[in-house]
């Protein structure tokens, strides 16, 4: 079970890094060539600054200085990836102190439920990222694929795929240590019967019937043998 719970953990902390990794990335969307006369440069923009970069290698980023004029959706994705991000953490210190091959939560009734909390904080984490992540993808092809809109059309960006990658991660993690959690419960318990000690034994009581034929005693003779006989002085009880 200890092999299931590293699983989960490297999966979702695999996905943790990668929600960090999209949300600062400036590579949400990118210009598109395909209706562009001049594609020696190309601009890249983000969650939190946009980028304009050339052939010749030289980049310059300007930030978004203002909160209040940025799009809406550009504000819900922000909101939701920093949800994830958090979330991604708390999952991460949860699971640490849920394994079972920790020394640290508790006794394993304990652990258990940790490791089922920590579960379900990376399964919404990845939801929050899965979410924003459709939204701003949404968002761009909406504009891409709209005849009306005349302005400079972009595609999806890298940090979009790597959004949706960490998000995946972390469900699987967050799966595979719910499922970990039943899987103990339901496994039974090996019980051990205990004989007592086997050099204890009690004395044979032999019976010995005789007919009531003349000259018999008419009655049976008992005859009981001490355990003297039966062990010798060297005995080991």
């Amino acid at each position: 079970m200890s092999r299931a719970q590293i699983s989960a953990l490297v999966f979702g902390v695999g996905g943790f890094g990668a929600l960090v990794a999209a949300t600062t990335s400036n590579e949400w969307k990118v210009t598109t060539r395909a209706s562009s006369v001049i594609t020696a440069t190309w601009v890249y923009q983000g969650l939190w600054m946009n980028c304009a970069g050339n052939a010749l290698g030289s980049f310059h980023c300007r930030p978004h200085f203002t909160i209040f004029k940025v799009e809406g959706y550009i504000q819900a994705c922000r909101g939701l990836m920093i949800a994830a991000v958090s979330l991604g953490f708390f999952g991460s210190i949860f699971a640490l102190f849920g394994m079972k091959c920790t020394k640290v939560g508790g006794s394993d009734k304990a652990k258990a439920k940790i490791a089922c909390l920590a579960g379900i904080v990376f399964i919404l984490s990845g939801l929050c990222s899965m979410t924003g992540c459709s939204l701003y993808a949404n968002k761009i092809t909406t504009e891409f694929f709209d005849p009306l809109f005349v302005e400079q059309k972009y595609e999806l960006g890298a940090a979009l795929f790597i959004g949706w990658a960490g998000a995946s991660l972390c469900i699987i993690g967050g799966a595979i240590f719910c499922f970990s959690i039943t899987d103990n419960h339901k496994t039974p318990r090996m019980a051990y019967a205990y004989n007592g000690a086997t050099s204890v034994m009690s004395s044979r009581i032999k019976y010995q019937g005789s007919g009531g034929g003349a000259g018999g005693g008419g009655v049976g003779d008992f005859k009981t043998t001490s355990p003297s006989k039966q062990f010798d002085k060297n005995a080991y009880v």
